[in-house]
């Protein structure tokens, strides 16, 4: 069910918020991991929260964009990320308010993510027959 860090996408500190927006629109995410320059999970952050930043300038204009950094953008709702060794309950009960949930290793190094459709389905694979 782990999809690898290879295998997601994501954005670094200090990335523009127009690089991000761009990430966004290419890919159609609503929610993305933000990682350090070391590869540490910091937190996640959403279109929402791209949306209610540039909503808080009445004059936002894209040239601006490429001069702010997300670090600066506050996150309405981040995602929590699990520790690797986390228990299925855990996952699965964070799943129910999480559309995926960040797994960390115990240096806090981001190392790819559960999405929540993936655990449905191997439950459904999985179930016991009655």
């Amino acid at each position: 069910m782990l999809v690898p860090k290879k295998g997601t996408y994501y954005l670094e500190n200090g990335t523009t918020l127009r690089n991000a927006i761009e990430k966004f629109k290419v890919h159609k995410f609503s929610v993305i991991p933000l990682i350090d320059k070391e590869g540490k999970f910091i937190r996640t952050i959403s279109e929402g929260d791209l949306l209610r930043f540039i909503t808080s300038f009445a004059n936002y204009d894209v040239k601006a964009s490429e001069m702010v950094l997300i670090d600066e953008i506050e996150s309405y709702r981040p995602y929590q990320a699990l520790n690797i060794n986390a228990s299925l309950i855990e996952v699965l009960a964070l799943s129910l308010e999480q559309n995926f949930i960040p797994l960390v290793d115990d240096r806090g190094l981001y190392i790819g993510i559960v999405k929540r459709k993936e655990i449905l389905e191997y439950l459904i694979e999985n179930r016991q027959q009655d």
